[in-house]
């Protein structure tokens, strides 16, 4: 990968990190709004520009990053999220803090993820999941920062999306948090929320 294309991350790295962490943080306070998430990042396929605007943000050589295969698989993407947020690329999906999935379809199951511990339920994964978008209402959900109840779609996820959620919601205050990126937005999905079919 040439240098300019290693530089090519955040034009003012300050307050486009500041942005899209604000947008993250709004994302998991009120679980299933589509925040906007607007930024310039062109990313080597095929991390989208969202997905890799959060990592660029929330990561740092202090948070483990795993890649799933489709990711993986291309080299350029490993080197550019290295480049630009010093985070060691793991080969376990439980040694990692963040978790980026470019194929929810084919995701691992959550259990095979970091869910914290008693002591430290903070030291569990967020994964980021790339969607084509937000289109319909497939899933209802409730709980904090939910008044009465909400409904967002997403496509794609998993067929199982549902179980896997009432699984790790069963877990709390253990399990993963979950940001989904795409089409110029991302939603939160904390583990403390209820999901349903809608």
């Amino acid at each position: 990968m040439s240098v300019q294309t290693l530089a090519a991350g955040f034009q003012d790295n300050v307050l486009e990190s500041q942005s899209v962490f604000r947008a993250a943080m709004d994302a998991m306070a009120r679980p299933g709004r589509v925040v906007p998430l607007v930024c310039a990042l062109a990313p080597p396929a095929p991390l989208n520009a969202e997905a890799a605007a959060l990592v660029l943000a929330l990561c740092d050589y202090e948070t483990p990053l795993w890649l799933d295969a489709r990711l993986a698989a291309e080299p350029a993407v490993a080197e550019f999220l290295r480049f630009h947020t010093g985070a060691a690329i793991v080969a376990e999906p439980m040694a990692a803090r963040f978790a980026l999935v470019a194929e929810p379809l084919e995701m691992p199951e959550f259990s095979a993820f970091a869910p914290g511990t008693p002591d430290y339920p903070d030291a569990s994964v967020t994964l980021i999941l790339q969607v084509s978008g937000f289109a319909g209402a497939g899933w209802a959900l409730q709980g904090p920062g939910i008044k009465g109840e909400t409904r967002f779609g997403a496509a794609p996820l998993p067929h199982d999306f549902t179980a896997r959620m009432a699984a790790n919601r069963a877990l709390f205050p253990l399990g993963v948090d979950l940001l989904l990126a795409g089409a110029g937005g991302v939603v939160g999905l904390p583990r403390s929320v209820t999901v349903r079919e809608g």
